[in-house]
């Protein structure tokens, strides 16, 4: 993995956000960051994802009335398996440079020490379990989603044990002690 794709997932575990933009952040504000290549799905008058490739902002709202609001984005990592050369955006490229097709846990979490910026095991949620292990960052409120082991049909057959699937924000403190409180 090159340090230039490193460095975007080291930035965007420490702060929660991508480019500078986060998970309430308007559509508006993405699609400045991130550029006006995006596939849109809307589910209703209430729910809307923009999807940027590696990248995804979720936001909702009451009714067709009101303004959106950011609910969360997600990096899906495990596209990159694909090796498509289009996943990664151009602004991301530009900026971050060559992405590589898988991004190993350990050397993410290496950097991340050198970074004194932690990430802790929490509990995964039962029916992910055992083939995915979740980390989670509690100042940036940033969770690592990873490959524990392979199970068909379980997880992907393009990545192995360790690899990076995705990575989520936010996750609050409360669905970190609702699922260390599941597991007793």
């Amino acid at each position: 993995m090159t340090p230039h794709s490193l460095a975007f997932y080291v930035d965007v575990v420490t702060n929660g956000t991508l480019l500078g933009v986060g998970p309430a952040d308007s559509p508006d504000d993405v699609t400045k960051a991130l550029g006006p290549d995006f596939a849109e799905d809307t589910f209703g008058d209430g729910s809307m994802c923009r999807d940027y490739g590696l990248a995804e902002f979720y936001w909702d709202r009451a009714s067709a009335d009101h303004p959106w609001s950011g609910h969360h984005f997600t990096l899906q990592v495990h596209r990159l398996a694909y090796r498509d050369r289009t996943l990664v955006n151009d602004t991301l490229r530009a900026r971050y440079g060559r992405f590589t097709p898988r991004l190993r846990f350990e050397k993410l979490q290496r950097l991340l020490v050198r970074h004194e910026v932690p990430l802790m095991e929490i509990p995964e949620i039962p029916v992910s379990a055992p083939y995915f292990r979740t980390f989670w960052q509690p100042d940036s409120h940033v969770a690592v989603s990873v490959i524990g082991t392979y199970g068909e049909y379980s997880t992907p057959d393009n990545l192995r044990v360790g690899d990076v699937y995705s990575v989520h924000a936010p996750m609050a403190a409360e669905e970190v002690e609702w699922r260390r409180a599941q597991v007793g």
